[in-house]
């Protein structure tokens, strides 16, 4: 095991891949030589060289159509959009093709695409490099999207999208880049796509979440411990396919459910984990299900950006609010 950060961790599952299988390639905007704006993929075209580690140019759209015809050829691409919100100029591409490559074709093609992009919030970045727009991906039959919240999850998570044969949209938060390190195995090992993970044990109230705010609702279950608060911490790890049977038995476990997301309320994540509780296990309810979740405006400049942003106080509170109703 290795001490790894969660962009070493990403690092390493892409050399792994590169090693494993010869039609693996990666391509962006500035990942060659320079290893990628975060240095995701530092040194790994001069290990693999310029036919498997190449830059592109400064177009999404092209990258996009780069990657469905690699994928239509026999090759497994991990194609970098150097900012997940600069995906708009791909979405044909991702939604209009590779989604659809299965249907369309009567299983005769598929799309073994990974689209990799650094997203969120709480590092002071321009417009439109923070962007949670994830849900709009989640909606949209046939990609699979998989945020995962710590090095190890990362690693494994990324080796298991490459190996994939429908696209994965893969989304790296920002602020866990370099935030902690954790032990990481040096080979290779999967993680299966669909499955979340309970990070924490309790038996009081559920917090289920995904990305950087499993970190926060981490924080939040021992702050109410603190107080004889036992917390449940569910982190989704994947918000398409939703793994429904780990969700319903925390629910039924603790009766009592905080959903966290850090995109926009509207249309999120969040909603849908909520429907889907009330669907399947609102009998074993004891109060209403609340939502953490930013604010229904644009992604705020970075001056605002601590207070538009839910944080672990708005996540204690709504833990309250449920564990006292």
């Amino acid at each position: 095991m290795a001490q790894m950060t969660m962009i070493q961790a990403i690092n390493d599952a892409m050399r792994t891949e590169l090693k494993n299988d010869e039609n693996v390639l990666i391509f962006g905007e500035d990942v060659g030589n320079n290893g990628g704006v975060f240095r995701a993929t530092e040194n790994l075209q001069k290990e693999f060289g310029e036919d498997r580690v190449f830059d592109t140019p400064l177009a999404e759209s092209g990258i996009g159509g780069l990657a469905v015809g690699l994928g239509l050829e026999g090759y497994r691409p991990i194609a970098e959009i150097q900012f997940f919100a600069f995906i708009f100029e791909a979405m044909d591409s991702v939604i209009g093709q590779m989604a659809r490559m299965r249907y369309r074709t009567n299983g005769r093609f598929h799309s073994p695409v990974t689209i990799r992009a650094p997203f969120g919030g709480g590092v002071h970045t321009p417009e439109m490099h923070a962007d949670n727009v994830e849900g709009l991906f989640a909606q949209s039959p046939g990609m699979k999207v998989v945020i995962p919240s710590t090095p190890y999850d990362a690693k494994g998570l990324l080796i298991s999208a490459i190996r994939d044969n429908d696209p994965v949209l893969f989304l790296e938060h920002m602020k866990l880049y370099r935030s902690f390190r954790e032990e990481v195995p040096e080979g290779e090992y999967t993680i299966p796509l669909g499955k979340a993970d309970v990070k924490r044990e309790g038996k009081d109230v559920s917090i289920i979440t995904y990305g950087a705010m499993v970190q926060s609702a981490l924080k939040a279950a021992d702050e109410m411990e603190k107080e004889g608060v036992s917390v449940e911490v569910v982190d989704l790890r994947t918000i398409s396919p939703l793994d429904i049977d780990t969700i319903i038995a925390s629910v039924e476990k603790t009766g009592r459910v905080v959903v966290v997301q850090e995109a926009q309320k509207q249309a999120g994540v969040g909603a849908t984990v909520v429907a889907e509780i009330n669907e399947r296990a609102i009998l074993s309810l004891e109060a209403p299900v609340l939502r953490v979740a930013a604010p229904d405006t644009i992604f705020p400049f970075p001056q605002a950006e601590s207070v538009w942003l839910p944080n672990v106080k708005d996540i204690v509170d709504a833990v309250k609010k449920v564990a006292e109703f």
